[in-house]
């Protein structure tokens, strides 16, 4: 996969996609990143990029040229291979596992990382396919939420974490949060590790998780319980669970 980010800060990235599983990745030629300084294409001595709204207000607008003529180079670099265009924004649309696997299957994705008060309006109208955010607060620009992206979108690339399942079972990628996870020692001061995950018992232990699952899930992210993640056996479990619950608040 190729992506191409588009951005006032390529420095801010020097760091993140260096080590770890993303450099692993980009050594193993998996994934290919490139930073792409929005400034070099500002068309004039100053390198600015932005300017004011029109209408008045506070702030700065960063300019529709310099980001299409940066856009239009990172095409040409690529041989012209079409792209999926994500502008990074507040307004956008909330960002979760279900894009980052949508967005996985792309072959080239480019990510433009707002600043400012914003971009041009005529930036999307023309190139965005995509409009995203991580949250609902405000940050100085959309670099720290592109790296987001990223880190989650590579995660699902075949063959980044080694084994498919590592990704499967993360949190949100079935729509639940994970259940617990222990290691050595068994027994830490009073807290031992619960016996079922020694059984050796691969039924008991995989029923025990996908109940713990769904109890962390009900506690902590009841929004995520949606129909179309829960199996019949998902339901059962859910039922046992609020029966319990009930019969706990009844005495």
């Amino acid at each position: 996969m190729k992506i191409d980010v588009l951005t006032l800060f390529p420095e801010m990235f020097s760091g993140p996609f260096d080590s770890s599983i993303i450099k692993r990745a980009r050594d193993r030629g998996l994934l290919e990143i490139c930073f792409t300084d929005i400034r070099d294409f500002s068309g004039n001595k100053h390198n600015t990029v932005d300017d004011t709204p029109y209408g008045g207000g506070a702030g700065m607008v960063m300019q529709t040229p310099p980001i299409m003529r940066a856009l239009e180079y990172v095409r040409n670099k690529r041989g012209g291979m079409p792209a999926r265009v994500v502008l990074m924004c507040p307004t956008g649309l909330t960002f979760d596992q279900y894009w980052a696997r949508d967005l996985a299957r792309e072959e080239h994705l480019v990510i433009i990382c707002g600043h400012y008060e914003g971009v041009d309006e005529r930036v999307r109208e023309l190139a965005v396919t995509d409009e995203l955010s991580i949250g609902d607060y405000v940050l100085t620009g959309g670099e720290l939420p592109a790296m987001v992206v990223v880190d989650a979108v590579s995660r699902m690339i075949p063959g980044v974490l080694g084994e498919k399942a590592s990704a499967e079972e993360d949190s949100f990628y079935q729509g639940l949060l994970e259940y617990p996870q222990y290691t050595r020692p068994c027994v830490y001061g009073e807290l031992s590790v619960p016996e079922i995950l020694m059984s050796g018992h691969h039924e008991r232990i995989r029923l025990w998780r996908r109940r713990q699952a769904l109890l962390k899930t009900l506690e902590r992210r009841p929004d995520l319980l949606r129909e179309e993640v829960l199996n019949s056996e998902d339901r059962g479990i859910l039922r046992e669970i609020m029966e319990h619950i009930q019969g706990i608040i009844k005495r």
